[in-house]
């Protein structure tokens, strides 16, 4: 069959494109793929920093507050491996990952516009401004909340992937890869706590205040509408610049069809069974490990507002103004926090080297953990104990807040190996046993998600039987933190020797 010359250039043209997308691409792409982390960042730093206080002041008791977070645990647990399945095998003409990409930014913007208005949405559908809980609010405002934790998982793991098509295989390329996408994580994590962090940030966008939305609702919403547009600004531009190839699946033999068509839970379940004891222990360790950070990472910022602060949501005017102010006071904390995590992230490989071995960096800093969350307990005696003799509106003085900051920035340590460590040793227990990579991560997952369905469930309740407040939840998370950290000196394995070196990479836990 003969070809005219229109029809080989057109051949010649397509090949030479595959080929150049076959090979590990300029760091230029990379850089830009990367930089969508910050986007995602930026809005899940003021998930964790402002959402619990607001949903708390449109009226949910302290207690029931944490079930919103429900959603990150089930979402990462069910969105995160079928998205990622889908995206190996999606067909567009658009390529396997931006299509997914492009989705899960469409539904942040859906989200944060729910999340943002739902107190005037409420009132339009028949809130009363004066009357707590603000039923129709905290519909919509769940509603925007749960789609926000979909959309998140429904862009990082296509993103990540992403970068790991960039690199084509090549080792190198895939660690600077991911060097940027934490580099970039961390970005957003410092932006994002910044803006919770300031208390004027309406007066940028005067339409914000509503008669339904005040001044601390005015903030999220601006705070929300920055982080919406640098995500779009990142991802329009990264899916613009950068091509993705289109794949078609390979041929497949019809007997072989049956043999691989395990579902992944499948296969993720069916791991336990014959899961070794290194990786059994990795679990338990882990387990343990976010069963101690769950607990301050849901409610740090709320324990500022009450605890340290002495104010509250559901108290007058005043009190009301004394919480925000802690709450924004506990976002700058955590942008100290990142900030640590952040160059603590890169000497993780140097200090384990120091301290002789991962197990053992990790042992020490869980115990850094658990007199990090007992030191809650003093600063809170320090801020009741000054606010008796300078008057319930006083707030803390410049000690005790100084003293809770610096606590933030302390506790910055652990999580950046809490971050780094059990998933490099998931990666290096799964290569000594002959598992995959990816399934062995699968299971370590669920290491994180369960224990935090059972903060999220538990957590209000549990403070509540203790007379309420966020201390009760903190001390269980101490004690926690120092088992792990016995645990991870006594019986967590040591890497082989042959282990390849531990690499930092920050993620977030929805």
């Amino acid at each position: 069959m003969k070809m005219g010359a229109k029809d080989t250039a057109g051949l010649e043209t397509e090949s030479s494109t595959e080929e150049d997308l076959e090979q590990p691409s300029p760091l230029r792409k990379i850089i830009s793929v990367a930089s969508i982390a910050a986007g995602v960042q930026f809005g899940w730093a003021l998930q964790l920093s402002l959402l619990t206080p607001y949903v708390q002041l449109l009226g949910i008791p302290h207690k029931w507050s944490s079930l919103i977070w429900l959603c990150g645990p089930i979402s990462g647990m069910i969105v995160q491996p079928i998205v990622g399945f889908h995206s190996d095998r999606c067909t567009s003409r658009f390529g396997r990952r931006r299509p997914f990409i492009a989705s899960g930014a469409a539904l942040v913007a859906v989200a944060v516009f729910l999340i943002g208005y739902a107190a005037d949405i409420g009132f339009k559908m028949g809130d009363k401004l004066e009357q707590t809980p603000r039923v129709r609010a905290i519909g919509i405002f769940a509603l925007g909340f749960w789609i926000l934790d979909v959309a998140n998982n429904t862009l990082q793991g296509p993103c990540r992937a992403f970068l790991a098509d960039l690199a084509a295989g090549d080792a190198k390329r895939t660690r600077v890869a991911n060097a940027f996408f934490s580099f970039f994580m961390a970005v957003g994590n410092v932006l994002g706590y910044a803006a919770g962090s300031y208390t004027n940030l309406h007066k940028m966008f005067p339409f914000a205040m509503t008669n339904a939305c005040d001044i601390y609702c005015a903030n999220l919403k601006s705070c929300f509408f920055l982080s919406i547009t640098l995500l779009l600004i990142v991802t329009v531009t990264s899916l613009w610049y950068v091509k993705d190839k289109q794949w078609s699946p390979p041929p497949v033999n019809p007997g072989e069809e049956t043999t691989k068509s395990v579902p992944f839970f499948g296969e993720i379940f069916g791991a336990f069974k014959v899961m070794e004891r290194p990786m059994w222990m990795l679990l338990i360790v882990t387990a343990l490990n976010w069963i101690a950070w769950f607990p301050f990472l849901l409610f740090d910022t709320d324990w500022m507002g009450r605890e340290v602060y002495g104010g509250s949501s559901e108290g007058d005017d005043r009190m009301k103004k004394l919480y925000n102010q802690g709450v924004h006071s506990g976002a700058l904390g955590l942008m100290f926090n990142s900030i640590v995590l952040g160059f603590m992230s890169l000497g993780v490989e140097w200090i384990g080297r120091k301290v002789g071995g991962a197990k053992r960096l990790w042992g020490i800093v869980n115990f850094i953990l658990a007199i990090g969350l007992a030191m809650t307990v003093l600063v809170t005696k320090l801020a009741t104990a000054y606010r008796k003799t300078a008057g319930p509106y006083a707030g803390p003085s410049p000690g005790i807040r100084a003293g809770a900051l610096s606590l933030f920035a302390v506790l910055g340590i652990p999580l950046a190996i809490t971050f780094s460590i059990p998933f490099a040793l998931a990666s290096i227990f799964s290569s000594s046993s002959g598992a995959g990579q990816g399934l062995s991560l699968g299971v370590l997952n669920l290491a994180i998600v369960i224990p935090q369905m059972i903060v999220s469930l538990g957590g209000g309740p549990f403070d509540a039987l203790f007379g309420g407040g966020n201390l009760p939840a903190f001390i269980v998370g101490a004690i926690a933190a120092a088992i792990s950290g016995v645990l991870a000196l006594t019986v967590l394995p040591s890497p082989p020797p042959d282990a390849p070196a531990l690499k930092s990479g920050a993620m977030g836990f929805h």
